[in-house]
């Protein structure tokens, strides 16, 4: 595999040969700028958290006029439905089984301790029947970003929200990014209120705080607005990783009780809606000073979301269950894409497509070649986007090998309508589901259908083989599970 160093060694030599003969071309080069990139990830956001996804209790104007401007995605899956194995596939291409980033990442004050050897956690653990793989503490940095592979080719790139790919040695910065503001091993932000502060956390240690009481996320919208600015005049790659909507459920006052005199549907927390209306307001900041600029034609942005919603503060029906768990609605996402006189708008594709598939798209859009040397599992939405190809792949895939309160450890695989869930612990062993006859998957086929369950049981764990995925594994010395003591 060729490494990190390597890499920009080869590239730099490209990139210097480059500038040269754009020297030579300068006004052919004007005439043909790279496009701008925005990619805007929302934390914990539903399937039908957006109006233009089916909410009626939601405001989500400004999100709504995107995707009237380009397409929108009906079956965009994340690569995982927690956090940080999603963002790790976003930035890399590469599946959260293949990176050995496949749970949410502990900050230090959750107990992610960094060791002395700064090397990442291997082995099993657990005291029952079945022990897990141990999940990483960051994502390695021999990993590839979107912001590496495109600084030679003359992008400026910022990150902006959360990061939760690992601490000091892991931040954006160290990632590639030139500039970074709230991005840290967070997972969630210690208050939405600067100074964003709690009891146990004094403050975003990569945001300084500007105006007390400001809102973060407007704060967020602000930040970008301003770097979009400074680098109206080069190809710059925007990725707006809001904390919101993750906990805690705080939102503006006004917002708030705005919402308490609405009508409620299935869904109906004023306050949850108060943080969709901000996240809302932040994108409109984007679109407006990208009209203001006069470069919207020349800008690709990219909206989705890092795992399905939250149940408790939002409502992800029809789907099934959602954030954590292996159905519908913790795996389910909006996606949305926008390039004026690249995409159609107010298009619609039903194609399944996948968190990895990010990196390979914005790769083709900015015109530079892949990292070799590595495998990208994921594939270039080009010939969807401008629906003049297919996707070549049969399946898309998923891994979660890990027990998280009543979630069991699972994979799962998607192959066209059918979806195969995998547990290696707990009952039942199998379900599987018709997506098109069936989307909120309340009739498991997996009973009356065992020549299919062992189908795609083959290819998931072919896949998984491939992906070098850390599978769960039968404890030699399990304790007995502790007796619980008798009444009196």
């Amino acid at each position: 595999m060729m490494n990190r160093r390597d890499f920009f060694r080869t590239v730099g030599v490209g990139a210097a040969a480059t500038v040269l003969a754009g020297n030579l071309r300068s006004a052919q080069a004007a005439a043909t700028r790279k496009p701008n990139v925005v990619l805007i990830l929302i934390d914990d956001f539903g399937w039908t958290d957006l109006g233009c996804f089916g909410s009626k209790y939601y405001e989500t104007p400004n999100v709504d006029r995107l995707a009237a401007g380009g397409m929108k995605f009906t079956n965009g899956y994340a690569a995982c439905a927690v956090c940080s194995p999603t963002r790790a596939a976003v930035m890399t291409g590469r599946y959260p089984a293949r990176l050995g980033v496949t749970d949410w990442i502990r900050s230090r004050f959750q107990g992610g301790r960094i060791p002395a050897d700064k090397k990442n956690p291997s082995g099993f653990v657990g005291n029952g029947a079945v022990q897990c793989p141990k999940n990483a503490l960051w994502m390695e940095s021999d990993e590839i970003t979107i912001a590496e592979v495109l600084k030679p080719a003359g992008y400026v790139s910022c990150h902006i929200g959360k990061w939760h790919l690992g601490a000091d040695d892991w931040y954006p910065e160290k990632q590639g990014f030139d500039e970074n503001f709230g991005g840290c091993d967070y997972g969630q932000p210690p208050s939405y209120f600067d100074p964003y502060k709690n009891k146990r956390l004094a403050n975003i240690p990569t945001l300084k705080p500007r105006k007390e009481g400001e809102y973060l996320t407007d704060r967020e919208g602000d930040e970008a607005a301003n770097f979009i600015r400074a680098n109206k005049d080069k190809p710059f790659f925007l990725y707006l990783a809001n904390y919101a909507v993750h906990t805690p459920i705080q939102g503006k006052k006004d917002l708030v009780a705005k919402y308490k005199n609405k009508p409620v549907t299935n869904q109906k927390n004023a306050t949850y809606a108060a943080m969709v209306e901000s996240v809302d307001d932040s994108v409109g900041k984007v679109m407006a000073v990208l009209d203001e600029l006069k470069i919207a034609d020349n800008t690709l942005v990219i909206f989705s979301s890092d795992n399905g919603g939250l149940l408790g503060p939002t409502n992800n029906k029809p789907l099934r269950s959602g954030k954590g768990y292996p159905y519908e609605g913790g795996i389910r996402v909006p996606y949305i894409f926008r390039h004026p006189g690249v995409i159609k708008p107010g298009t619609v594709c039903k194609t399944p497509v996948i968190s990895v598939d990010f990196f390979p798209t914005i790769c083709k859009a900015a015109g530079v070649a892949l990292p070799s040397g590595r495998t990208i599992d994921g594939e270039d939405l080009t010939g969807l986007l401008t629906q003049s190809a297919a996707l070549k792949r049969k399946a898309i895939y998923w891994h979660f090998p890990h027990f998280r309160g009543r979630i069991m450890p699972y994979s799962i695989i998607r192959q066209g309508d059918w979806k195969l869930i995998k547990r290696y612990a707990g009952k039942p062993e199998f379900e599987l589901f018709n997506l098109a006859k069936d989307l909120s998957e309340k009739q498991d086929l997996a009973p009356d259908m065992p020549d299919k369950v062992k189908e795609l049981d083959a290819n998931l764990a072919a896949a998984l083989k491939a992906q070098g995925a850390k599978i769960p594994r039968a404890n030699p010395n399990p304790k007995p599970p502790k007796k619980k003591r008798e009444k009196k």
